[in-house]
């Protein structure tokens, strides 16, 4: 018998989506000749820590050199600040690593993971991908149903995943509401709560999934350094959760799946208290402007806790990001997270958010047969 080698490829990987990420400002300035702001990706716009900079230059000379593999300074660290064992610190390539292996660990064919419609897309990926059947329970307004992710808990269902604020709606849920949610959750079934937005939510508390997490066995708490300390590019992240599942994501983990740099880098950002400082005020500045200007343009913007505002703009959502894009502003169509008539605006820096503003005016004022508003 002959075989192809695509034909070993299993069932359930040959339908999974590949994740396409946000257009890159290279591209299009190179392609349109233009200045463009990229607001499409959730990046922070002041940049990287400077402290994490100054780490990550230092250390840049031993590149030559593969790095600790156990990362043991960053997890001593992170396991100080958070009041627990390095052995419950697990070090990972940002949340994405971090969401995979826990799906490789616990699932399998025969088995359920569960997550929300109009969530962050790799959790449906990971669930799928480990040959298990995904189930996605209903939003209530743009948000997370909790109640309604409890009545779907099945015997079979073994990873729960959560998004805290979510991705792409930037609603959040509040401690009481979370606690009563674990409490309907079997002990024997896994709870990954993605908390990489949770620094910009400032009326949550950074410590409050701790503290459930010490109570519970069951929960995995996901943190990234992408946002709020400007690492994106570095790829670092790190979970807290029980030292037997960590160890069985370790065996699977890729050897030396940081880097030098992006451990020296993070270790430094976390003292960056200041730079921390900065970006959660001008988040929530620019936020609430953001939010304000569009509303004045006739959007109805969901309530944001993340940095960036979330907002259904009607059939024409792709064309509008392309007229958009046209005028150097590159925002997220959503149709390939279960939004086909909705967008999502990164929060910038003031000149990019009033980029984006001028720019969805001049689009608007085009498509009344206005004409154009002046070129800023």
């Amino acid at each position: 018998m002959t075989r192809a080698i695509e034909d070993l490829i299993p069932d359930y990987l040959r339908g999974l989506p590949v994740y396409v990420p946000g257009k890159p400002i290279e591209e299009v300035e190179r392609e349109l000749k233009i200045h463009a702001v990229k607001l499409a990706s959730n990046e922070n716009p002041l940049g990287p820590s400077p402290k994490g900079i100054a780490a990550a230059k230092a250390v840049l000379a031993d590149a030559n050199r593969y790095p600790d593999g156990g990362t043991h300074a960053l997890r001593q660290t992170l396991a100080e600040r958070h009041g627990i064992s390095p052995d419950e610190i697990f070090i990972g390539l940002g949340s994405s690593e971090l969401i995979d292996l826990a799906a490789r660990v616990l699932l399998r064919a025969g088995l359920q993971g569960l997550t929300s419609e109009g969530t962050y897309a790799p959790f449906s990926v990971a669930i799928r991908a480990s040959g298990a059947e995904l189930v996605r329970a209903p939003q209530r307004e743009f948000a997370f149903d909790l109640k309604a992710m409890a009545r779907a808990i099945t015997p079979k269902t073994a990873v729960i995943y959560l998004a805290n604020p979510n991705n792409p709606t930037g609603s959040s849920f509040g401690r009481e509401e979370f606690n009563e949610f674990l409490a309907a959750v079997p002990d024997g079934v896994l709870v990954v709560l993605d908390e990489a937005y949770i620094h910009y939510a400032v009326s949550m508390g950074l410590r409050d999934s701790v503290e459930a997490y010490r109570k519970r066995k069951n929960l995995l708490i996901l943190r990234t350094f992408s946002k709020v300390y400007g690492l994106a590019g570095l790829r670092i992240g790190y979970a807290i959760g029980r030292p037997e599942l960590l160890a069985a994501m370790n065996k699977l983990r890729t050897p030396f799946n940081t880097s030098g740099v992006a451990q020296a880098a993070a270790l430094a950002a976390l003292d960056d208290k200041e730079h921390v400082t900065r970006c959660i005020e001008t988040n929530s500045v620019e936020r609430k402007r953001l939010s304000e200007g569009l509303a004045k343009l006739s959007f109805q913007p969901v309530r944001s806790e993340a940095n960036f505002v979330f907002m259904t703009v009607g059939p024409d959502a792709q064309a509008l990001s392309d007229d958009l894009l046209q005028r150097g502003v590159i925002v997220r169509p959503l149709g390939w997270m279960g939004f086909p008539e909705a967008i999502r605006i990164s929060i910038g820096t003031t000149e990019e958010n009033d980029k984006c503003l001028l720019a969805m005016a001049q689009v608007i004022l085009k498509r009344a047969g206005k004409g154009e508003l002046a070129a800023r």
